[in-house]
C-alpha cells in the first residue's frame, strides 16, 4: 500500500515527496511530465531566507546593491524622480538545475517511486483513496496530496471573485547597453514616464530586472495583480518601449519567460480529504507572489504532521490524514494572516499608478524587519498587524484615503480576519 501519492513533480509535488520520504513513509508521484525535465520560470528569494535554510549554494545569483524605483522618473539620471529606495539587503536567484537536483538527491535517498501519468479523479473506497489515471491505471494511497498547481482539479476550493493574477513577461539576453547598472538587483522598477497620460491610467506595471554578469541580463515586465491579468502582449510592449526609452535594445534573446499564477485563489476546503502543498493549496504569498520559501519551511512540517497521525492510528482513513495535514498546513493564525494580505491586496488592485507608488515609498520606509517579514510570510499575527498599523500612520493621504475606503469583497476579507 502506498502511504502517499503526490501529484505533481514541479517545486511543490518534489518538495513535499522529499520531505514525505524523509519521514519513513513510501511515496509515489505521479506526474504526466518527466520528474528531470527542467523548469521553465526563475525563482528568487531574499538572501536572509536562504541562508536560514541553510540553502545558500543553492543560488546561481546574490546581489547586495538592491533597490527599487518609485518615482515617475525621466531620461535625466539627475532627476530627483530617478532616485531609488535602498533595500539594504541581499538577495538571490536560485540554479534551478540545483534546487531540483536538491530535492531529487533527496527523494532517491527516500527510495520515493516515480510514474509517468495523468489524474483523472479521485474516489473514496474503505477509507483508502484511489486516483484514476488517463491510461485506466488506478493507484490506492492512505492519503493523496496534489501538487499540480492552482489549476487542479481535484482539489475543492469556495467559488467568488475572479481570481487576480500576477502576470509577467521576461527575457534573458544581451542589450545594446546595461539595463540595470552592473552587480545591480532592481526589485521594483515604477518609472512610468515612457508611458503616455493616458496609459498611466491603465493598470501600472513594474520592471523587476538584475545583472546575469558576463554581459547577460534579464528583465521582466510585471504586473503586481489584476483580474483579468493584464496581456503577454502588453507586457512585452510596455518592456520594450521602457528599455528604448532609457536607449536600451534587445540584441539577443537567451529565453523568454511568460509567468502567470494566481494572487488571491481562496484557501481550499479544509475538510476534504485530498491534501494539497504549493500552488493547488493556495501558498503563492498574496502580497509579493513568492512561494519556494514557503515551500522549504512548511514541508518538512507537513511531513511530520502526516507521518505522525499515520503513526498513531495505522487505520487512520483518508479523510483523518488529510484533516491532521490541512490543520498542520493552514492553522488559524495563517489563516487570518492569509485572509489580512488578500485584504491588503484588494486595495493595491484597486490603486492608481500614483497611488501605488506613493505606498511602495512609504512601505520600504518601514523598519527592515517589519518590511522583510511582510514579504516573506514570516512575522506573526500581532507582528503583521503593527507592520500594517505602521504603514498606515506613516502613509501620505492620498494612500490613506485609498486604505480606508471599502469596497467589493474588502469587507468580507477583512471580517475573514476574524472568523477564518
Amino acid at each position: 500500500m502506498i502511504d502517499a501519492l503526490v501529484i505533481g513533480a514541479g517545486p511543490a509535488g518534489l518538495a513535499i515527496a522529499a520531505a514525505l520520504g524523509a519521514e519513513g513513509l513510501k511515496v509515489v508521484v505521479l506526474s504526466p511530465e518527466d520528474w528531470r525535465d527542467p523548469w521553465p520560470n526563475t525563482y528568487g528569494i531574499w538572501g536572509e531566507e536562504v541562508d536560514g535554510l541553510g540553502l545558500a549554494h543553492l543560488l546561481e545569483h546574490r546581489w547586495s546593491d538592491t533597490l527599487s524605483y518609485f518615482g515617475a522618473g525621466s531620461t535625466d539620471a539627475h532627476d530627483p524622480a530617478n532616485t531609488p529606495t535602498a533595500h539594504g539587503r541581499d538577495y538571490g536567484l536560485f540554479d534551478k538545475a540545483l534546487l531540483q537536483a536538491h530535492w531529487l538527491e533527496r527523494c532517491e535517498l527516500a527510495a520515493v517511486a516515480w510514474m509517468r501519468g495523468c489524474a483523472t479523479g479521485i474516489e473514496l473506497l474503505a477509507g483508502r483513496s484511489q486516483v484514476g489515471t488517463a491510461l485506466g491505471e488506478v493507484l490506492e494511497a492512505r492519503l493523496v496530496i496534489d501538487a499540480s498547481g492552482h489549476g487542479s482539479a481535484l482539489v475543492r476550493r469556495p467559488s467568488g471573485a475572479p481570481v487576480a493574477g500576477q502576470a509577467a513577461y521576461g527575457v534573458v539576453g544581451r542589450f545594446s547597453a546595461p539595463p540595470v547598472q552592473p552587480g545591480q538587483f532592481v526589485l521594483m522598477d515604477y518609472r512610468c514616464d515612457h508611458l503616455s497620460p493616458e496609459e498611466r491610467s491603465q493598470p501600472p506595471t513594474f520592471l523587476y530586472a538584475m545583472d546575469l554578469g558576463q554581459g547577460r541580463f534579464f528583465v521582466e515586465e510585471t504586473s503586481l495583480a489584476l483580474a483579468p491579468p493584464v496581456p503577454y502582449a502588453t507586457l512585452k510592449q510596455r518592456l520594450e518601449r521602457r528599455l528604448a526609452h532609457r536607449g536600451v535594445e534587445i540584441l539577443v534573446v537567451e529565453h523568454e519567460e511568460f509567468c502567470l499564477f494566481p494572487m488571491n485563489l481562496p484557501l481550499p476546503d479544509l475538510d476534504q480529504p485530498v491534501l494539497a502543498f504549493g500552488g493547488a493549496a493556495a501558498m503563492v504569498h498574496p502580497a509579493s507572489g513568492y512561494m519556494v520559501g514557503a515551500l522549504l519551511r512548511r514541508a518538512p512540517l507537513l511531513a511530520q504532521a502526516v507521518a505522525e497521525a499515520m503513526r498513531v492510528n495505522p487505520a487512520a482513513s483518508s479523510a483523518e490524514l488529510a484533516a491532521a495535514g490541512w490543520l498542520a498546513l493552514w492553522p488559524p493564525e495563517l489563516r487570518r494572516k492569509h485572509a489580512l494580505y488578500q485584504f491588503g491586496l484588494e486595495k493595491l488592485m484597486r490603486f492608481s499608478e500614483l497611488q501605488l507608488r506613493s505606498h511602495f515609498v512609504s512601505f520600504f520606509s518601514l523598519p527592515s524587519y517589519q518590511w522583510y517579514g511582510f514579504l516573506t510570510n514570516t512575522l506573526n499575527l500581532g507582528e503583521l498587524l503593527a507592520a500594517m498599523l505602521a504603514l498606515f500612520a506613516s502613509a501620505p493621504w492620498s494612500v490613506r484615503w485609498g486604505l480606508m475606503g471599502m469596497r467589493g469583497r474588502e469587507l468580507k476579507l477583512g471580517l475573514r480576519m476574524l472568523d477564518p
